[in-house]
Parts: structure tokens; C-alpha cells; sequence
């Protein structure tokens, strides 16, 4: 974890080293392992959180920086707004610190599948560099807004927003299994 950052990342900043601050995969920061209970002092802290071009999260102020921990994604998406319809809906995001984003070019929607389990963890794009966790009941949310369209010849599941299509899940072509033999 003692990666330098790069040259360009933060120049002129003097460094504090790193913060014993840490972000949880479910979005509770955390001081000297006490959670931060306070969700005005997060949000203040949220405003100065950069991630540099090694994947190293910092805060960052004008007069300094430090590296802090982040388990998965800094934010959490806690529920989702769909207004309109088809490719002219918008899907309006909610943060755990209360930050709104709308799904878009600017701020998409990926999906990433552990490597062993195959679950999903999808995310939307807040900042460059910073992603929400979307958390499971607003994924199911989405899956029921969701669409099946074919991409490159394959059946996905997606959901549309600001005119962009986001793939949430490649669907199992039905057509194409062989039925297996009973004994």
C-alpha cells in the first residue's frame, strides 16, 4: 500500500502521511476505527476525497493531503428516482451523504462480477474517481426498471437514462441450451 502517488497527482501538497481514516463497503466512515456518526462532518470530509491515478484514495485540501482507506466504493447509491420512459428516462441516484447524480454518459452505470461467486456489485459514477456502491434493494430496483435489448448479439438487461443504455447482466440464451438427456 506504500505505492507513491504519481507525480502529477496532488503536486505542491505537502503530504500528512496516512490518516487512520477508513470507508466501509457499506459507506460508514470510520476515525480510529469509531464509526463518524456525524453526517454533516462526512459530508465536509466527502468534498476533499480525491482518488489518485494509482487507485489510492486521499483528502486533500489546499494546504495538505493524506491517504486514507476505502474498502470498496467511497459512497453508497441508497435509492433511485426513474422519471419517463424508455431512452428518454432518467435515473436520479441518491447518496449515503445525500449527493444526487443522474445516470448518463458523465456518470454511468457499471456492473462487476466477483471473480469466485459471479455476484454482482454495480456502481454509478458520482466524480472522476469516485464511485457509489449501488446497494442491493436499489439494484433490484433497477432490474425492475430493466430492459432486455441484444448488444453484439447477445441478450443484456439494462436500464436507459439521459438516452444511454447501461447493461446491468447478460441474459442466458434460452434458444441456444440443449436439452439434456433423462435417464
Amino acid at each position: 500500500m506504500s505505492n507513491p502517488e504519481s507525480a502529477t497527482d496532488f503536486p505542491d501538497l505537502p503530504r500528512c502521511g496516512d490518516f487512520d481514516m477508513r470507508i466501509a463497503r457499506d459507506g460508514t466512515w470510520f476515525y480510529r476505527g469509531s464509526p463518524i456518526n456525524r453526517k454533516p462532518l462526512v459530508k465536509l470530509f466527502s468534498t476533499v476525497l480525491k482518488r489518485a491515478e494509482s487507485g489510492e484514495y486521499w483528502l486533500v485540501t489546499p494546504a495538505e493531503r493524506g491517504r486514507i482507506q476505502v474498502d470498496d466504493a467511497p459512497f453508497t447509491a441508497v435509492e433511485v428516482t426513474a422519471t419517463g420512459d424508455g431512452r428518454d428516462q432518467e435515473l436520479t441516484f441518491r447518496t449515503n451523504i445525500d449527493d444526487f447524480v443522474i445516470a448518463d454518459c458523465d456518470h454511468p452505470i457499471r456492473v462487476s462480477y466477483h471473480r469466485e461467486k459471479g455476484e454482482p456489485s454495480p456502481y454509478v459514477l458520482v466524480r472522476p474517481g469516485l464511485e457509489a456502491l449501488i446497494l442491493r434493494p436499489v439494484f433490484y430496483d433497477l432490474v425492475e426498471l430493466g430492459e432486455v435489448r441484444a448488444v453484439d448479439g447477445i441478450e443484456q438487461l439494462g436500464v436507459w437514462s439521459r438516452g444511454q443504455f447501461f447493461v446491468l447482466g447478460q441474459l442466458q440464451d434460452v434458444a441456444g441450451v440443449q436439452p439434456q438427456p433423462t435417464h
